[in-house]
Formats: structure tokens, sequence, C-alpha cells
């Protein structure tokens, strides 16, 4: 519904993150700096009312979830658990590169794993899902399952989210301009102005 704000946030550092490995669903707890960074977030989001706050089943978007005082009335959606890497869960895109210098995870995929339009299916579902909350949402989500919804979003194929960065503890914010869905925010640590 026009006028609806989607706020997104990836979880905080893990030490698969800050090693840069794929992690998808490898159920990888916060280290310290990302319960720090989690934390934080309490400030960021402090004073905002959502009608729905959604959350990844995986531990390390749940602890954030909690982490930034949203646990009380937050949904586990388990079309927010990150995309499956199949062979290549835990591997970093060098050691991937190492045999196949040529891959893109958005282009080429994991063998073994969930495709990109798999991935796309379940963006869309939560789409639906949001779209039927009476005001604004929150996802505390995985880098990529996120960047994949904010391209559904904004109507772009999904394979555009490879040009959506999103740090840990990061968030973005969706929305309107208009009747048209837009990027209102991305991969931001403060959301002062977007709300």
């Amino acid at each position: 519904m026009p006028g609806q704000r989607v706020v997104v946030v990836r979880h905080g550092e893990t030490e698969w993150s800050a090693q840069l490995r794929h992690t998808g669903r490898t159920d990888v707890p916060l280290n310290d700096s990302g319960r720090a960074q989690a934390t934080r977030l309490r400030d960021v989001l402090a004073g905002h009312a959502f009608a729905l706050v959604l959350s990844s089943p995986l531990q390390r978007a749940a602890e954030t979830c909690r982490l930034a005082g949203f646990a009380d009335g937050a949904e586990v959606a388990d079309d927010l658990r990150e995309w499956d890497y199949g062979a290549y869960e835990g591997l970093t895109t060098a050691q991937i590169r190492a045999q196949r210098p040529e891959w893109r995870l958005f282009r080429d995929g994991p063998p073994g794993g969930e495709s990109l339009d798999e991935l796309a299916r379940r963006a869309h579902r939560v789409i639906d899902r949001i779209r039927l909350a009476d005001g604004d949402a929150l996802l505390f989500a995985h880098g990529h399952v996120l960047r994949v919804l904010a391209a559904t979003w904004l109507e772009l194929p999904a394979a555009a989210a490879e040009r959506f960065m999103l740090d840990a503890a990061a968030v973005g914010v969706l929305g309107y301009d208009r009747e048209w869905t837009a990027m209102l925010c991305w991969n931001v640590s403060s959301l002062e102005g977007a709300l």
C-alpha cells in the first residue's frame, strides 16, 4: 500500500561474515562485534512503530532482532532464511574463483543449492505478507535474501540484487514514491529522515 515503509536489517557480524564466507543455512551465532552492532540498532530503530516484525529463524538474525529490542511480537518467517549455497556453503568467493575464475553468484548460482529464481519466489511471498500489514514492516534477515527482496520490491530482475551491497547490521528502507515502489535509503546505520 502506498505510504507503507519496509525497514530491512541485516544481522550483525558473525565469525563467518567477518571472513567473507558464504553463510547460508549454517546457523552461525553473532560474534562480540555483531552483538554490539545489534544492540546499537535499538537506538537506530527507537521511536518507530511497526505493524509487522518478521525475523529469519536463524540465530544470527533472531539474536539481532532480540538485541535491537523487537523480539516481543516478532514472527519467524522461514522465507527470510539466507540463500542455500549448496556446495559453496562456508567458502569465500576467492576460494570458489580459484576453481571457477569467472564465477558470479547472482549469474551462476551455487551447485547443489537454491536457484536465484527460488530465492526470488521466497522474496515475493514475504512482500505479499508485508502488503497485508496495516502499517510499516521491519525485517531481520541476511544480506543476500534482503538484497533479492529489495530488487523484487523495486520490480527489477532478481539478479539486480548483485548491485545492492548490505553490510552487517546495516539497514535499508523500501517504500513508495507516489504509487511506485522505491528505495528510500540503503546500507546505512541511521534512519534519520528516512521514516
